[in-house]
């Protein structure tokens, strides 16, 4: 499912509707918030594999929409990373009867973009610290060397929402 949204009339439903916390930029980044164009494009990802690459193909799709190219090499490594994570750990859950897929979003706030997921495991995520030899885990050093501010939020009941702020 794709759902792509510009500003739009008083009742028609947005990305704003469903992202906690109101008024959508998470509490960790409110200090970003920029006048300007404003969009939001939204992606539900299939717990497969190719799921990282539909969505790095829809953030290049969604950037060059906006007239953004220049923030599409950067976000395409932030999405992948959090799209990885997402699926690899959000959907490790205990009971079955909890399924939710996972979601991607794209919101734009003038210069700003902030790519977001959200899923339903409630697990935390950290920055490891991977010994020489590990095959991952430097994930998240790769969004946070690239993004102004990243973080996650707690998601009522249960999931949470990881999120990262490029220009």
């Amino acid at each position: 499912m794709i759902n792509v949204q510009s500003p739009t009339a008083h009742g028609q439903w947005t990305t704003f509707d469903w992202w906690p916390p109101v008024g959508w930029w998470p509490e960790a980044a409110r200090d970003l918030l920029v006048a300007g164009p404003s969009a939001s494009a939204t992606f539900v990802l299939p717990p497969t594999a190719s799921s990282i690459h539909a969505a790095r193909s829809f953030t290049t799709g969604t950037l060059t929409g906006w007239g953004m190219k220049e923030l599409i090499e950067n976000m395409e490594l932030v999405v992948s990373e959090l799209a990885t994570n997402a699926l690899r750990h959000g959907l490790r859950l205990p009971e079955p009867s909890c399924e939710r897929p996972v979601h991607m979003s794209l919101v734009r706030r003038g210069p700003l973009v902030t790519s977001a997921f959200t899923d339903p495991a409630s697990s935390v995520p950290v920055l490891r610290y991977p010994g020489p030899l590990d095959a991952g885990g430097l994930g998240l050093h790769i969004v946070e060397s690239l993004s102004h501010r990243w973080g996650w939020s707690a998601l009522s009941p249960h999931g949470k929402i990881v999120w990262a702020v490029l220009s």
